[in-house]
């Protein structure tokens, strides 16, 4: 398995997800390293450059839109190739900032194995991947809170209708969609502090959007 240099970094927080895509990946013969948020991911690069960076957007500490544009910052990560995954984000929309911000792909959890696979195998072999300029700062936190904004309307619209739904159903029914609750409840505060982190920030620079 020729790659360019260095290994392949997975950026994933959901144990699972990051165990599918790593025996996937290492199965074929790529080398692999892991992170579970994108401080860990900045971590990682900083020690060993990797080849591709196959990165979750929903993430803590530091989710996937900022570990991008951070790295396409960097002119020595800049041309640093990233694939996107998400099962949150993944409006029309969602896709058009990810990919402003340099990914050259986008993919919807659940994973397809032979679409993932395919994809990170043109990525490796694709010689000069066309990757966009690096949008500026105000451009990234405008579009970065219009999708975090959007992003927690819909889930408090899904929490609304799942919560409905549980005082109707019958009790043998309850735990799945009760499952459902829970994640997506789990979703919104992740993107609430996100969204708090990034007020703060903006407030802090003086920064008006």
């Amino acid at each position: 398995m020729n790659i360019p240099y260095g290994p392949i970094l997975i950026v994933e927080d959901t144990p699972n997800v990051l165990e599918l895509l790593d025996v996937t990946l290492r199965f074929k013969g790529y080398p692999v390293v892991t992170a579970t948020n994108g401080q860990e991911a900045l971590d990682s690069i900083r020690r060993e450059r990797p080849a591709l960076i196959i990165t979750d957007i929903l993430m803590p500490k530091m989710d996937g839109f900022t570990l991008a544009h951070t790295l396409r910052k960097d002119p020595r990560t800049l041309s640093i190739p990233i694939i996107f995954i998400s099962a949150t984000y993944v409006s029309s929309e969602d896709k058009s900032f990810a990919m402003r911000l340099g990914a050259v792909r986008f993919l919807e959890k659940p994973v397809d194995t032979e679409d993932f696979l395919l994809s990170v195998a043109e990525v490796l072999t694709q010689s000069n991947p066309t990757i966009p300029r690096p949008i500026d700062e105000k451009a990234f936190y405008s579009g970065y809170r219009e999708r975090l904004e959007a992003k927690l309307q819909y889930k408090n619209t899904q929490i609304g209708r799942i919560e409905r739904l549980l005082d109707t159903l019958q009790p043998d029914q309850q735990p799945a969609f009760q499952s459902l609750l829970n994640s997506a409840i789990n979703d919104r505060g992740e993107i609430q502090r996100e969204l708090d982190s990034l007020i703060d920030l903006l407030a802090n620079n003086g920064v008006h959007l």
